[in-house]
């Protein structure tokens, strides 16, 4: 285990948000939030060596952002004593990746979408946030890939804690090192199909740029977006920076 990159059998984007230095010199602490593939694949057989290797992390925390039906299909975290489950289903138009026109510009296209959740996930955000915020122990947010659901939430709590965008850019390219044992998976998942879009589960940082850069456009900041459209507060802010941001 690196300290930001934590190994997993099973899981291939599991990684710690700590480390990064905020525009007022702070930094954000280690070990309190993590983000992750998702960690249905915890359970069931031959998973038993990362269930210890999560335990260890001491996490208290889950926060699934997934459709109920991809929890249905795929499973959750495994139940553990004093550990607490949230689903914050933030996407609300479902597409499918591996069906996407080779034909399109992929990062416009997956900046879009990432539009589309902003818009549209604006309740399930803020309990996202209102849930890290109130957090006194170790926490994991996930999607399914570790990549866009939770690229996008990772950027939001980190620009909000006053992270650079070319700090939030390098961060969400970090997935681009889990690519090909995400391909992977897929095929293994869908014997017999074909992978239609040359660029499913690639993070390259152009869509998280494009994102801020619309979302600034519209709203002036990522926290102009996070007050107006997601109404959170700046006590809520101060809890968020209380918790994560050592001096």
């Amino acid at each position: 285990m690196t300290r930001r990159h934590v190994d997993f059998g099973n899981l291939h984007n599991f990684r710690d948000l700590g480390g990064y230095r905020t525009r007022d010199g702070r930094t954000v602490r280690w070990g309190r939030l993590y983000r992750a593939d998702s960690l249905g694949k915890l359970a069931g057989p031959g998973a038993e060596a990362d269930r210890e290797r999560f335990a260890a992390l001491g996490v208290r925390t889950v926060i699934d952002l997934r459709y109920p039906w991809e929890i249905e299909a795929k499973g959750r975290v495994p139940e553990a004593e004093g550990l607490a489950y949230h689903n914050c289903s933030i996407e609300h138009r479902p597409y499918d990746q591996a069906e996407i026109d080779p034909g399109l510009d992929p990062w416009r296209y997956l900046a879009d979408r990432f539009a589309e959740v902003a818009e549209d996930g604006t309740a399930e955000l803020r309990e996202a946030l209102e849930v890290i915020a109130d957090g006194d122990a170790p926490q994991v947010f996930h999607c399914a890939s570790g990549k866009d659901r939770t690229g996008l939430l990772a950027a939001l709590v980190l620009a909000l804690l006053g992270v650079d965008e070319d700090t939030i850019a390098a961060d969400f390219a970090l997935t681009e090192l889990a690519t090909a044992r995400l391909v992977a998976d897929w095929h293994a998942a869908h014997p017999g199909r074909e992978l239609r879009w040359p660029s499913y589960g690639r993070a390259p940082e152009e869509v998280i740029r494009l994102f801020l850069a619309d979302l600034t456009a519209v709203h002036g900041s990522v926290h102009g977006y996070a007050t107006a459209r997601l109404g959170v507060d700046e006590q809520l802010l101060d809890r968020l920076r209380k918790r994560l941001l050592a001096d």
